[in-house]
């Protein structure tokens, strides 16, 4: 067998392949770079955002809210918008190596510092109250052993949303005061006794934040046979 009869074969076996599947070849090609540059959904594996995010729920990540970026990398060929205290963000952490979901709660020009559970931000002390339909209820915070929690409403200077409080101080309770310099930001976990942010990675650079996001789309229970959570389905956060 010759090798132009081999090559004019796979030619023609190639182009009856291209004709039968690139319906599907480019709908693939075109949800994975939707998937990359404008919006995406992502697994949240623990309870660091709890009580607003559980685990086993799946986000819609807008990746525009921020920037448009050039697919597959963290470069911006235009800049929307920054994100805004109270924002939850989308951040691949070179710290900690892996993709993070947090709130943001310090921008540039803030000055920060946390006293037992309580945010002072450019010497305002924070609202707290607790949650609406919240009750105390045991929680296991892997550095402090097993102890009472409450879930409280806190008011992030006008964006109200709901953390955890575990009632015993942990470690992680009280920083001192910080400036927060251009380019960065500061992100908590809700579960503010059981996240590792920005208390244990540093300040988040705004380069590392690829999106934002404010719904559930749906939530698998991991303790029920990962069963969907018909209370959890469209949500908005």
């Amino acid at each position: 067998m010759s090798d132009d009869f081999r090559l004019a074969n796979a030619s023609s076996t190639l182009r009856t392949f291209w004709r039968e599947w690139r319906a599907l070849i480019l709908f693939l090609v075109l949800m994975t770079l939707f998937r990359s540059a404008l919006a995406d959904w992502n697994d949240v594996p623990t309870g660091s955002m709890q009580p607003t995010i559980v685990e086993g729920d799946r986000i819609l990540v807008n990746k525009m809210a921020y920037d448009i970026r050039i697919p597959f990398t963290h470069i911006s060929v235009l800049k929307r918008a920054d994100p805004l205290r109270g924002d939850i963000i989308i951040f691949d952490s070179k710290v900690s190596k892996i993709r993070l979901v947090k709130r943001v709660v310090a921008v540039p020009g803030d000055v920060i510092q946390m006293q037992n559970n309580v945010l002072i931000i450019n010497g305002k002390e924070l609202d707290y109250s607790l949650a609406e339909g919240s009750h105390s209820a045991q929680g296991s915070y892997p550095a402090e052993g097993s102890h009472s929690f409450e879930d409280r409403t806190e008011n992030l200077l006008g964006v109200k949303h709901r953390i955890r409080v575990g009632k015993k101080r942990s470690r992680a309770s009280s920083f001192t005061e910080l400036s927060i310099p251009p380019g960065f930001y500061l992100a908590l976990g809700d579960n503010r006794d059981n996240s590792a942010d920005s208390r244990y990675i540093g300040l988040i650079p705004r380069q590392e934040i690829i999106g934002r996001t404010k719904s559930v789309v749906m939530s698998l229970d991991y303790e029920d046979y990962f069963l969907p959570r018909r209370d959890r389905f469209l949500i908005d956060l």
